[in-house]
This record gives C-alpha cells, sequence and structure tokens, in this order.
C-alpha cells in the first residue's frame, strides 16, 4: 500500500500543535464537505480530511503514525518493520502480515472514534459549530449596577445581560449562539469581552478605580468637606488640610462590586483659578508678595 501523509493532508507542519491541526482541519472540512462544497470529489476529499484528523487529532494516534511513518514520503510503498504490531498492541502484524491491516489497525485500535463524532468510515458525519469571540463596550457605571444591552451578531438581535462586578477582559458566555454545528452538531458558542469605553476622569486596575477630583487650591489647603459624584452615587468626603496635587483619598470597598470588592481612590487635582479679572490679578500679586513660597526649593532652585 503506498503511504499517505496526514500532514500534508491537512495542511500543517508535522511540528504543528494540536489547536493549529484543529484548525486546520475545521477550515477544510467547512471547505469541502458535500452538503456545500461543489467540488466533484467533495465526499473523497471529507472522507480523506477526517480520516487524517481522526489520526492526528489524537496524541496517542499520532504518536504511533510518526513512529510508523517515519522515513516515509507520499507514494512510496508502504511497509513497516517486523513485529512493529506485536510491539504497539496491534494483533496480526507478524512477519509476511499484510501491511495496509496493520495500517488500518492504527486507525482503528484506539476506539474507532471517527464512526460515531467525526464520520470516518462511513459513519454518520457530526461536527460541533465553531465558538465566536466578540467584545462588547459599556460604561463604568454598568459594572457597579448590571446592565442590559442589546448586539447584533451573525444576522440576528441578542439581548446582553451584563451582571455588576465584572472587570475589563471578563468574558460572557452565550451558550448556543456561536456558529451552527453540521449533521445535526450542537451549536458553538458566543463569547463576549467586557471592555470599557473610554472615561477621562476613571482609571481601572483590577477592581480598584481611580477618579480624578478637581479641588480648589484653598480646599486643597486649609481642608474642606466636598461632594463627589462615583459611578455608584455622591459621596460626601473630607480633603485634609495640606493636601498636595496627587493625594489619594482611599474609600474601601467602593471599587467594582466584584466577589472581592476593590477599592476607589480620588485623586486630587488642584485647579488654579484664572487671573484674568482685575481682582484676580490683584490676590495673585498678594500672595506673591506676602507668601514666602519656593515650590522649586526642594530641587534646589
Amino acid at each position: 500500500m503506498e503511504y499517505k501523509d496526514y500532514y500534508k493532508v491537512l495542511g500543517v507542519e508535522r511540528s504543528a500543535k494540536a489547536d493549529e491541526i484543529k484548525k486546520a482541519y475545521r477550515k477544510l472540512v467547512r471547505q469541502y464537505h458535500p452538503d456545500v462544497s461543489k467540488h466533484k470529489d467533495a465526499d473523497a476529499k471529507t472522507k480523506e480530511i477526517n480520516e487524517a484528523y481522526d489520526v492526528l487529532g489524537d496524541a496517542e494516534k499520532r504518536a504511533a503514525y510518526d513512529e510508523l511513518g517515519r522515513g516515509y514520503r507520499p507514494g512510496q510503498e508502504f511497509r513497516p518493520p517486523p513485529d512493529w504490531g506485536s510491539q504497539h498492541g496491534f494483533g496480526g502484524a507478524g512477519e509476511g502480515a499484510d501491511p495496509g491491516d496493520i495500517f488500518a489497525d492504527l486507525f482503528a485500535h484506539m476506539g474507532r472514534r471517527g464512526r460515531t463524532g467525526r464520520g470516518m468510515g462511513g459513519g454518520t458525519f457530526r461536527m460541533a459549530g465553531e465558538d465566536i469571540r466578540a467584545t462588547i463596550a459599556i460604561d463604568l457605571r454598568d459594572l457597579y449596577q448590571g446592565a442590559t444591552r442589546t448586539i447584533g451578531v451573525r444576522d440576528k438581535t441578542l439581548s446582553v445581560t451584563i451582571p455588576k462586578g465584572m472587570t475589563p477582559g471578563q468574558q460572557l458566555r452565550m451558550k448556543g449562539q456561536g456558529r451552527e454545528g453540521m449533521g445535526g452538531g450542537p451549536a458553538g458558542d458566543l463569547y463576549l469581552e467586557v471592555q470599557l469605553n473610554p472615561d477621562p476622569h476613571y482609571r481601572v486596575e483590577g477592581t480598584d478605580v481611580y477618579e480624578n477630583v478637581p479641588v480648589t487650591p484653598w480646599e486643597a489647603a486649609l481642608g474642606a468637606g466636598i461632594s463627589v459624584p462615583t459611578p455608584a452615587g455622591p459621596v460626601e468626603v473630607t480633603v485634609p488640610a495640606g493636601s498636595q496635587n496627587g493625594r489619594k483619598l482611599r474609600l474601601k470597598g467602593r471599587g467594582i462590586p466584584a466577589a472581592q470588592p476593590g477599592d476607589l481612590y480620588l485623586v486630587l487635582e488642584v485647579v488654579l483659578p484664572s487671573a484674568s479679572s482685575e481682582r484676580a490679578r490683584e490676590l495673585y500679586e498678594a500672595m506673591a508678595r506676602d507668601l514666602a513660597f519656593n515650590p522649586r526649593e526642594r530641587i534646589g532652585a
């Protein structure tokens, strides 16, 4: 019998990883499946593809195939070493045995999975549909309160419920909303990765949230009680006297309400009033005259 190069059939290198082999198989079987392909040899091609994947898609079969076919090229007369079959658990493979029987044993010995799952050997062909991965962009407050969104996927509209407490990068799984299966196989799933809409006031790190809070120079210098809007609603906080620009006020447990809630950090931004009016200029001039203040002193200026 002639040696069959299953790697060539699937169009992958011999060093290909399992996921590369699976990806190549899915692509080819969709291309040549008799239900959709106009290729004149679609049936034979599909059988060959399934036969190749039934071997290369199984780690144990692949290892045996690699050992059995080492050194052979496509089309060469295949003749396994003496006693190879008995050494590897394949019956009837002694000296003088038909090499075709041995090669067939390799494909049949380990469970004949193709007859019930992938259609090798004339069985019913069934294949699960591929999963679909997409992103869904939401606002930060949606992570605090939960939300419902409507999205369009593959010519259909889906309602998506986003539970509170999720974090950016987490995925929502919608079972059976992926691509349709073949031969009665189940549909794949839809995986939606949660992403946040940009917001200049907030930054998220894990379950912690950082919010920029503008304060006046006198609020920072003298201290003050202020109201701050947050994703969970307004809160009253105290700005300690002598606060500098960039100071963080920690509100424990006020971050994203995950299983272990994060913290909310209010980052103070001291904002200077404009000196566009005459009165404002007078006040700035008085400060310059009366306050002995050199902000560059700490850098040696």
